[in-house]
């Protein structure tokens, strides 16, 4: 579809970029099972935290269509999914409007969170959303400069997971308000472990990106992992996190939870996306696999939280 056949409200829909919230809903998901698993499971937290999961991760793609752009990252020779600020669909000002209204609006629902949690969600609201922008926006920002898979890997994963968790367990422990490092009543070891996975797969979604615009990056300045360390060094990676996956399902299931293994019913289709990772670079058939690697965040996570919750 040619730019000039895509209506307005079909480009906000691509700025949105709803193909991205598995990796918002995954660490939710998980840390809802594991909730449940441990019989601390309340639904207002939960709920709370997958809406503003979502809101930030929203915010969080309307950032990187703004700064993309008009810091020149974005250009046409891009083999990525269309960007709407660089294709001249919707006005920059009108992006980057959108950005602080859907950050905010997950500030606003994050109240609620800070109520049941306490200042460790304030500090992790405040955190999630100023790394939202300064991934591709502000003076250094982190995608640029090769942190972007440690911000993926915090936030996306073990952050995520952990704090759903958190919320949950609050509800029904009530801890001081102003208490800054939780107990192990509230964040087990098990919820660190049990994020991992979801931090790995979320990651591996950036490094299929990276790796399709290694060369793209190398021109513009952006310097990932990918374009810092070469191709090998990417695939490396991914290969690294996929193990890591199915790694911990396997820790769980050794210490008493073989329905932890659940998600090892996701390995050929794991392979199958690895394969395509570790022997192409180009659009045509990395942009299947980043939509792939998606996919299988969404089925690990489903399938990892009902063997916790069981």
């Amino acid at each position: 579809m040619s730019t000039e056949e895509i209506t307005r409200p079909r480009a906000w829909l691509m700025a949105a970029r709803p193909q991205t919230l598995p990796a918002a809903a995954a660490p939710v998901v998980v840390g809802v099972g594991l909730a449940v698993g441990e019989e601390v499971f309340r639904p207002l937290p939960a709920v709370a935290a997958l809406v503003g999961a979502a809101l930030i991760q929203i915010g969080t793609n309307f950032a990187n269509d703004y700064y993309d752009a008009v810091n020149g990252a974005d250009t046409d020779d891009r083999e990525g999914f269309t960007r709407v600020t660089a294709g001249g669909l919707i006005e920059p000002p009108s992006v980057k409007r959108a950005m602080w209204l859907t950050f905010t609006a997950a500030i606003l629902l994050g109240t609620y969170l800070v109520w049941v949690g306490g200042v460790p969600i304030l500090v992790i609201g405040l955190l999630s959303v100023a790394s939202g922008v300064a991934y591709t926006g502000g003076p250094y920002p982190l995608g640029y400069h090769g942190l972007g898979d440690l911000f993926v890997f915090v936030f996306f994963g073990l952050v995520a997971v952990t704090g759903t968790y958190y919320v949950q367990a609050a509800a029904v422990v009530d801890p001081a308000f102003g208490t800054l490092v939780p107990g192990s009543e509230l964040v087990p070891l098990a919820a660190v472990v049990a994020s991992l996975p979801v931090a790995a797969l979320s990651t591996n979604i950036l490094v299929v990106n990276n790796v399709r615009d290694r060369e793209e990056d190398a021109t513009t300045g952006k310097r990932t992992l990918a374009v810092r360390f070469g191709y090998g060094f990417a695939r490396g990676e991914f290969l690294l996190f996929t193990g890591a996956a199915y790694a911990v399902p396997v820790v769980f299931a050794l210490d008493g939870q073989p329905t932890a293994l659940l998600p090892l019913l996701t390995l050929p289709y794991a392979a199958s996306v690895a394969r395509t990772v570790v022997t192409e670079t180009s659009g045509d058939l990395l942009n299947p696999a980043l939509e792939s690697t998606g996919k299988l965040l969404a089925a690990h996570a489903a399938l990892f939280a009902v063997g916790l919750a069981l």
